[in-house]
């Protein structure tokens, strides 16, 4: 069948001839690269096609071969694993003991109070200088509830005119005797004020207390301190004769860590960080005033009396 002629729409230049025969452009051939680079669009899409698919198969299995790769490195992490047994817990305290420096038993007690630890002082009006006062008396006392409440020993501050504490941050007030059990050696004191984050000591039981175990004495000896001083129970219930013999208490608790005169009123704990005494007298028959080994502290049961503390 004869085809028809299709002829471009686009006007003849003026002055040539349409039978005359179009030269061929010089130097281009089928073959040539100018002839590819007119080609039709529809000439390459066959091409990219391939070229995609190519590339999608690269790209899966490179996929594939890191996934088997991953496995195969995380794999042993998901493993069962056997349970640890005594001797490898034994073994890891152990470690952990040798290359670690842990805190005493005893730090640890004292650090739990230190807080609650308060310098009592006493004045009295000084007889050569009228209008004035000089201190009569050193101690020490422990914070008991949150308001403040400060339990002491009687003879730190009987006979006083004027009381002073001095708080562990270093908060002074003036305070006044609120009650009083001589015969335990004991006082309670109220302070005008009291630091905004004061925490009072936990209070334990003695009952739990035998010879042998480990306690602390924290306080100001000679006015010194906060101090810290470590022993051990020496014996309960013992009985106490003071120096003047008008005086005996009983069913106290002996220890024997390093208590000095200005320790009186200052709590006993133990490696709980609970106050389980008041340290009330040392032993010294010598007039020395030192300490040679032997102190004791009223119980805190017989201290919580004082200031109406239920029993434990």
């Amino acid at each position: 069948m004869k085809r028809e002629a299709v002829f471009s729409r686009s006007p003849r230049p003026a002055g040539l001839d349409a039978s005359a025969p179009v030269p061929a452009p010089p130097n281009l051939t089928p073959s040539s690269p100018a002839s590819t680079a007119i080609s039709s669009p529809q000439s390459k899409l066959p091409k990219l096609q391939a070229l995609l698919r190519w590339d999608f198969l690269a790209v899966f299995l490179l996929g594939v071969t890191l996934s088997l790769l991953a496995v195969g490195l995380f794999s042993p992490a998901f493993e069962k694993r056997e349970p640890l047994t005594q001797k490898d817990l034994d073994a890891a305290v152990l470690h952990t003991l040798q290359t670690k420096d842990l805190p005493s038993q005893s730090a640890k007690a004292a650090a739990s109070v230190q807080g609650a630890v308060v310098h009592v002082q006493a004045y009295v009006e000084d007889p050569k200088k009228k209008g004035s006062d000089i201190e009569s008396g050193v101690g020490t006392g422990v914070v008991i509830k949150d308001d403040g409440t400060i339990l002491t020993n009687f003879h730190v501050v009987s006979g006083a005119k004027k009381l002073r504490v001095t708080f562990f941050d270093g908060t002074e007030a003036d305070a006044v005797v609120i009650g009083v059990q001589p015969e335990k050696d004991l006082a309670v004191l109220k302070p005008a004020k009291i630091p905004d984050d004061l925490e009072p000591a936990i209070l334990g039981s003695s009952q739990q207390l035998a010879p042998g175990d480990a306690v602390v004495a924290v306080g100001f000896p000679f006015g010194i301190g906060p101090s810290v001083s470590s022993g051990v129970v020496s014996g309960l219930n013992r009985h106490f004769k003071s120096p003047e013999g008008n005086q005996v208490m009983t069913g106290l608790i002996q220890f024997d860590a390093a208590a000095n005169p200005g320790n009186s009123g200052g709590p006993l704990v133990n490696m709980s960080g609970e106050v389980v005494g008041i340290v009330t007298a040392i032993l010294n028959p010598t007039s020395a005033r030192t300490f040679i080994g032997i102190g004791f502290a009223t119980t805190i049961e017989s201290a919580g009396s004082a200031v109406g503390l239920p029993p434990f």
